[in-house]
């Protein structure tokens, strides 16, 4: 579904992500992770076109995504959430979601009726007529995931969805997102810094340490590693999770 060959992104001097090569499948979630400063947030921007790689080659469902603004991108769906919430405040919530939407019926991805339902899976229901500048900072991030789900998107990018969550709210993140799974063939890339959050929903994690990918395997595989141990999660990391 999403296939990156070669991507590198320098700043100046700086390779801050170095031939990365990725494959996401239709319905798989992927973890991202590594410290900070790996390059996570800096991939994904360059998926999502706000950045342009500096080499290498991007896919999205078989077409070239190099040559497309973010917009466009959008369109053809590649959706995401930010690091640093960007949402229109002075927006309604089901006005935010409505601005997605637009563009998902507009790609042509088919109907999301189901979008009323997802509203519901993320404890939205009973705020949708509220400015969204009025939500608390953990229903800011639900609705961000929700207005990304609106675009229809083949492939669902979080930066770190349940950053500043308790562990009550980020359960429940999980629940939500195993439900979109459910419902949806939607491919899902998840960065986040919560060990236990990454490796219960994903089936899959790469790892990347100063821009480059160092390990990739499913849960287990990438625990055991100690290339992941030494650079990013230390050696009580499983008395830690």
């Amino acid at each position: 579904m999403l296939e990156l060959t070669g991507v590198t992104k320098t700043f100046g001097g700086v390779r801050a992500v170095q031939d990365v090569s990725l494959a996401v499948s239709k319905g798989e979630v992927r973890g991202l992770i590594g410290p900070n400063g790996a390059g996570k947030s800096t991939l994904v921007n360059v998926i999502s076109g706000l950045l342009k790689h500096s080499s290498g080659q991007l896919s999205l469902d078989g077409h070239l995504l190099d040559p497309l603004s973010p917009q466009k991108r959008a369109e053809q769906g590649i959706g995401r959430t930010f690091q640093n919430l960007r949402i229109f405040p002075s927006l309604s919530v089901m006005q935010n979601i409505e601005v997605a939407r637009t563009t998902g019926v507009r790609s042509g991805r088919g109907n999301n009726g189901w979008i009323t339902e997802a509203v519901a899976q993320f404890d939205l229901t009973d705020k949708v007529n509220i400015r969204a500048d009025a939500l608390s900072y953990g229903h800011l991030r639900r609705l961000e995931i929700v207005r990304a789900l609106a675009l229809q998107p083949l492939v669902l990018m979080l930066d770190e969805p349940a950053a500043g969550m308790n562990e009550q709210e980020t359960e429940a993140l999980s629940e939500a997102l195993n439900w979109v799974r459910s419902q949806t063939n939607c491919a899902m890339l998840v960065i986040d810094h919560d060990l236990k959050f990454i490796m219960s929903l994903c089936e899959k994690i790469t790892v990347l340490n100063m821009g480059s990918v160092i390990a990739e395997g499913n849960p287990t595989e990438i625990s055991e590693n100690q290339k992941v141990i030494d650079a990013y999660l230390g050696e009580n990391h499983q008395d830690a999770a």
